[in-house]
Parts: structure tokens; sequence; C-alpha cells
């Protein structure tokens, strides 16, 4: 289904009756990601997914996409179904919308879930990371997205999950290389909101791995003690979805 935001389309998606949970994708990746995960969950909840600006099917908006701006997408898809409140579901760059979503619109969110993800702002140094991403982008995405998601996943994961992490890469080469830097700008722009996870007063959840290159295990676990949050630790890397997907379904059916 598309909805137009800003005279742009955005791919969403609806499917079940119950209680609403939305799954919100991370860097490099779609609505797609959750299509194994789908079917069960959506048995008695209504699960709503939908393409980020600039990545998936979704138009880029602007050179930014911005943590709030990409929040403000998930209301009007809210808006749209007449949903009230929702449970929150965020992969990586998806927990970092969810935080926002937190922080303007806190009403809307039952449950909380930062699935390999943070509130925490970048460092500086990560934010020149960033700032090389966009200039590599430029000269070679190709490259760009081999190698940001083959590093994503554990040393251990890359053989055995071959095929799936091929299929996120040739995924991934579809987007519009200006989405692609607008999502980095905006990952590189955003607020720290550990103070907006510390005071969200409902349940809230960190999904974990341990050889995480991008969401450090230690430093998370910390985090999660001093914000009260219900910590879960696996096996693998940042792509828990793939890595790890019988824990995540187990988890995600347990608490939704």
């Amino acid at each position: 289904m598309i909805l137009n935001f800003k005279n742009t389309n955005i791919y969403y998606n609806s499917v079940g009756k119950g209680p609403a949970v939305v799954l919100l994708h991370g860097f490099l990746e779609s609505s797609a990601m959750w299509a194994t995960l789908i079917p069960e969950l959506s048995q008695d909840r209504q699960v709503i997914t939908l393409d980020f600006p600039g990545l998936g099917e979704s138009g880029v908006i602007s050179e930014i996409h911005s943590m709030e701006l990409l929040a403000e997408v998930v209301n009007e898809v809210f808006e749209h179904l007449q949903v009230k409140k929702a449970s929150f579901v965020g992969h990586s760059m998806g927990g970092y919308v969810s935080m926002a979503f937190a922080d303007l619109f806190p009403m809307k969110i039952e449950k909380l879930v930062l699935l390999n993800s943070t509130p925490i702002s970048d460092s500086e140094e990560r934010k020149d990371i960033r700032d090389r991403a966009v200039k590599l982008v430029d000269k070679n995405p190709e490259a760009f997205v081999r190698m940001a998601i083959v590093n994503w996943a554990g040393e251990t994961s890359r053989e055995k999950f071959s095929k799936e992490i091929e299929d996120a890469y040739n995924l991934a080469l579809t987007f519009p290389v200006e989405g692609v830097k607008a999502a980095l700008k905006g990952m590189r722009d955003r607020k720290d909101r550990t103070d907006v996870l510390k005071s969200f007063p409902r349940e809230k959840y960190m999904f974990l791995a341990e050889d995480d290159p991008i969401i450090p295990v230690d430093d998370s676990l910390k985090l999660a003690e001093e914000c009260d949050v219900n910590s879960i630790v696996v096996s693998g890397g940042h792509l828990s979805l793939i890595e790890n997907f019988p824990s995540v379904r187990e988890f995600l059916l347990s608490i939704l």
C-alpha cells in the first residue's frame, strides 16, 4: 500500500487484527526483512511495516532524513490506519526512529524493543565515519553496501548465512544513492535519547548480540541497567533477525 507524505510515496503494509505492533527496519534494509516473522506474529495482532524514505520502495524526501522526520512518517501511517497506540520493534536505525517517536509521541507507544540498537547518539569518531561513508557511497556504492552488510554479521555467521547476507546486499543495491546518503546523515545527526529511554514508563527491552560490531554489548548492558531496561543477549553480530531468528521469534512472541 502507498501513502503520500510530503509529496513522496511511502510504502507500508498492515496485516492481521488485534493489538498493534509496528516493525521498523534498519539502515540498508526494508520492510521485507520482517517477512518470515509476520505470518505468525499477525495471527492475533495487527502488524504494521513500512519502508523508510529512500529505502525499499519509498521515495526520497530530502537531503537529510532525520530520525524525527522518519518518526513523523510512522505517525502519518498511524493516522492513516487510525492506530492510537502500538508496540514498537526497531532494528538498528529503526530503533533510533523508535526513540525519536517515543520523544515526539510518547503516549502512542505501548511496549518498546530496541533490536541491535541504542538510544545513544553518534560519537565524534562515529560521525566522521558517517561522513566518509557518504563520500564512499558517491564514489562506489556497491563497495560500500557490501562492506557494510558483510561486516555487520558476526564472523561465524558470514559463511553460515551467506545466502541471506547476499540477498540483503542485492536488495540494498536497489536503493537510490540519495536515499542511502540521506539516512547516513540522519543517523549522524541524531540526538542522544538516553533520558527518553530512562523515563519511558512502560515495558522496554534491549535485544543485544555478543559480537555486534555496531552496538557493543558490554556498554549496552550497562546502559540497560541504568535505564531499567530488560536486556536479552544472544550470539552473533548486528543482524540478529538473520543470525538468530529462532531467538528473536520466541522473544517477540512472548512479550508482544
